[in-house]
């Protein structure tokens, strides 16, 4: 076998995970970033100020935020279930030694921090949980799309060939998810008048880079036969053309129908769409090919998985609209973001259910046809992954008012109650600007996150040539996924720290 076929080889029929191992490890993200903060607030403890220094800061970030989801997805994936465990006692050590510290300093009984806490405001114009999680989607993801040509990377990890749970096959959907929490139809205010289209017209603007990336890829693919999985997405398809269609499709639904009804609009397409899979040989065609032996002739059989498989992720975006324009509503309070995760955690128990119902009425989870169970489970696991972070943020906002002046970036700000507004107007200008003055890897990678993705998938094509990947030592790996993610968050590093946005569309 050639290289090419040797590594094709190496990324095909496999069969994904368990869901138990895959929510161990989201819980891993959170607990990195809140590790992260409770160490900044120690310093500041210690120290009675943050830590200035950006070359520390790249490093401390660097180490805590990214470093720990290399090794768990390679040397130390046998032991997965035992990372968040170690993570968290790590977590829970720190957090004592500064209530202690704390303690002996204010003498402040814990009954009354708690009830500080409740009362606490935060800004409403900031929602920290939403910013980490696509910040931490595409980490994983550009992780994930080199490590997975090394044989560290386990196979289970990798995306499933027909039916299966593989971590890959759900970062393809919180992808999507990411993308829907932040669109226009998000961002745009209730109450301002907007022509019904205008929306659909900025994003038919919006999504030639996807294209062009789309179509860049395509091209150096094609060009220096660079290895890749057809049943994946099609012989031409590819995820750029995904995303921009997507995004099409969902803003011409959205002009259409009630925004705040999107979530009707995606039951019934994923529903219909699965009715059309069991009951005709949609599936059949999907998996086999217009002649029954997986051929490939004609444009709509070449990229059969590609176009099809659309019809889910439109409906993973719409459900994630409806996500955004609650998590949008205005919570100010500590209180109102508790019920928040109150609600977080019922929809990801009523989605868990529904999943093992889906699974037994219809068939498997299969990111290739993106069918009901596949929409169910990112939908669940994207949710879960959130309410994850929005835990990690309020526990932080708690450590923060044990320390005073102590500040963590890319958390919520503590501000002044809304009847005193001059007060607050003043304590929310002086959060922003903290923002903009506090380098942070977070921020870095958020300013310029399609770059980002380019550059690792640019990378890792560079790094599949110049390596023979299937192949390499434990070492040699690490050593080489390190130096790959330093190098594009150094170059995120770089651009944040002289305020440069890559972004002209």
């Amino acid at each position: 076998m050639s290289q090419k076929q040797l590594k094709e080889a190496f990324i095909s029929n496999l069969n994904g995970t368990s869901l138990l191992e895959i929510s161990a490890g989201l819980s891993l993200p959170p607990l990195c970033l809140l590790l992260r903060g409770l160490l900044l607030i120690l310093y500041y403890l210690h120290h009675g100020k943050p830590v200035s220094s950006r070359k520390y800061s790249l490093l401390l970030d660097f180490l805590v935020l990214v470093s720990p989801l290399l090794f768990s997805c390679t040397v130390l994936s046998p032991i997965i279930f035992f990372i968040p465990v170690i993570l968290a006692a790590f977590c829970a050590g720190i957090f004592s030694k500064i209530y202690s510290q704390r303690k002996q300093e204010a003498r402040v009984p814990f009954g009354q921090i708690v009830k500080e806490f409740q009362k606490a405001y935060l800004d409403p114009e900031c929602i920290p949980a939403i910013t980490v999680f696509r910040v931490y989607v595409n980490v994983l993801t550009s992780i994930s799309i080199l490590a997975v040509d090394f044989p560290q990377y386990p196979r289970r990890y990798a995306k499933a060939e027909t039916y299966g749970t593989g971590v890959m096959d759900l970062g393809v959907g919180a992808f999507i998810f990411g993308n829907a929490l932040v669109c226009p139809e998000v961002r745009q205010k209730s109450h301002t008048t907007q022509p019904r289209f205008s929306s659909l017209a900025r994003q038919v603007f919006a999504v030639w880079p996807l294209i062009s990336l789309g179509m860049g890829r395509l091209l150096s693919v094609k060009s220096i036969e660079y290895h890749e999985h057809t049943s994946e997405y099609g012989v031409h398809w590819n995820f750029f053309f995904t995303l921009a269609s997507v995004r099409l499709a969902a803003s011409l639904l959205l002009a259409i129908f009630p925004k705040h009804k999107a979530w009707l609009v995606a039951l019934a397409l994923a529903v219909l769409y699965q009715l059309l899979l069991s009951t005709t040989s949609l599936k059949t065609f999907i998996l086999h090919g217009s002649d029954g032996r997986n051929s490939r002739l004609g444009f709509l059989d070449a990229n059969r998985e590609g176009l099809l498989s659309l019809f889910g992720y439109l409906a993973i975006y719409l459900a994630s609209v409806q996500v955004g324009l609650w998590l949008l509503q205005r919570r100010s309070s500590v209180r109102g973001w508790l019920q928040a995760l109150k609600g977080l955690a019922l929809a990801v128990l009523v989605l868990s259910v529904l999943l093992q119902l889906c699974q037994a009425c219809t068939e498997p989870v299969s990111r290739r046809v993106a069918n009901l169970p596949f929409c169910t489970w990112v939908l669940a696991h994207c949710l879960l992954l959130l309410g994850f972070f929005v835990l990690t943020d309020l526990a932080l906002v708690f450590t923060k008012l044990l320390v005073e002046g102590s500040s963590v970036p890319c958390c919520w700000k503590v501000v002044q109650p809304p009847d005193s507004r001059k007060k607050g107007v003043e304590a929310v200008q002086v959060g922003r600007q903290d923002k903009l003055s506090q380098l942070c890897l977070i921020s870095a990678i958020n300013k310029n996150q399609l770059l980002f993705f380019l550059l690792a998938n640019v990378m890792t094509g560079a790094v599949n040539i110049l390596i023979d990947t299937i192949h390499s030592k434990a070492a040699f790996t690490l050593c080489i996924l390190h130096l790959y993610m330093f190098f594009n968050c150094l170059i995120m590093y770089i651009l944040h720290a002289r305020n440069i946005v890559l972004k002209f569309w």
